[in-house]
């Protein structure tokens, strides 16, 4: 079976069962992945930027040639191949946990019980919840979808749809390691740099595919073009900027502003500010949704580009 249709069917297979199945319950992957990732570090570790470089090599090349080798061992192989791609995409995707998650702080802003979202959000980014009132929430919980879309979702496709297996667990291993060592801490500010680094290339196509797609998908195209040239550029992230904007146009929400991580408080610029409302708890629903259809499109639009490569490959050689 050729490589494009290998991703196709498992890609697929693998959305549909975090659709259905959500993630993993017991082993899942990116934990196991966690657990070596820090035993790693505990041996590596120093004030310095060499150091984490090296760490970084060691846990996402090791990532890479373990999924290249589980690859290559059932190549011959279509039905294994096809099931080993829908696994991978089936741990490495987080659409239906972003979007449980998401809700569920919906559904306690919706409530009136803004205790019960503040103890909720954590569990979906690293806000600082008990600075937040429920619009503050809210914003927040947009903003993490929007971003997660990307992380999450769309970014793993891409890669996948580049480097089939491999790519799938490389590019989770570069996100999961710039989450666990990529901050500006004192601990990490130097030995994360070289995964921070790493996540912002490999996030590079991945956003701007989502941020395309959200336009695309959204009910408001225009807006999110609009938004997207005007104030991506201004977010600190070279990644969230396209992303958080396009989604911000696309729903006619204001995003970004004042927010605090980890007790520092950052005043970010505010995103689609002259043509969109304040967020509110009914933009959370909308938002998911937005990102499930982003989420397939990225499926169609991978599929499609493997096609289009292979038809430009193959009418070189012909």
């Amino acid at each position: 079976m050729r490589a494009d249709r290998v991703f196709a069917y498992g890609a697929a297979a693998g959305l549909l069962g975090d659709l259905l199945l959500g993630d993993p319950r017991r082993g899942h992957p990116v934990a196991a992945f966690g657990r070596a990732a820090t035993a790693v570090e505990r041996v590596l570790w120093r004030d310095h930027r060499g150091r984490g470089a090296l760490h970084t090599a060691v846990c996402v090349g090791g990532t890479v040639a373990v999924g290249a080798a589980v690859a290559r061992a059932v190549r011959r192989s279509p039905t294994a191949s096809v099931a080993l791609t829908g696994m991978a995409t089936w741990a490495v995707v987080g659409g239906t946990s972003l979007a449980r998650e998401a809700r569920a702080v919906g559904d306690a802003l919706a409530a009136g019980d803004v205790a019960a979202a503040r103890a909720r959000l954590p569990h979906l980014c690293g806000r600082d919840p008990q600075a937040l009132d429920a619009d503050g929430i809210a914003r927040a919980v947009v903003e993490s979808v929007a971003e997660n879309t990307s992380d999450a979702v769309v970014g793993a496709l891409v890669w996948g749809a580049l480097a089939g297996v491999p790519g799938l667990v490389g590019f989770r291993a570069v996100n999961t390691l710039d989450a666990m060592v990529g901050h500006k801490s004192p601990r990490y500010r130097r030995y994360g740099w070289a995964s921070a680094r790493l996540d912002d290339l490999a996030g590079w196509p991945g956003a701007r595919l989502t941020a395309v797609l959200a336009a695309v998908a959204g009910p408001d195209p225009r807006g999110a073009v609009r938004a997207w040239r005007a104030d991506a550029g201004r977010h600190p992230s070279p990644n969230a900027g396209p992303v958080e904007s396009s989604f911000a146009g696309a729903l006619g929400v204001r995003l970004g502003g004042t927010l605090s991580y980890g007790g520092r408080v950052e005043h970010r610029p505010v995103l689609n500010g002259a043509a969109g409302r304040a967020v509110a708890v009914t933009d959370i629903d909308r938002a998911v949704r937005l990102s499930r259809r982003v989420g397939w499109l990225a499926l169609g639009a991978g599929v499609a580009g493997r096609l289009a490569v292979r038809a430009l490959t193959k009418g070189r050689t012909s």
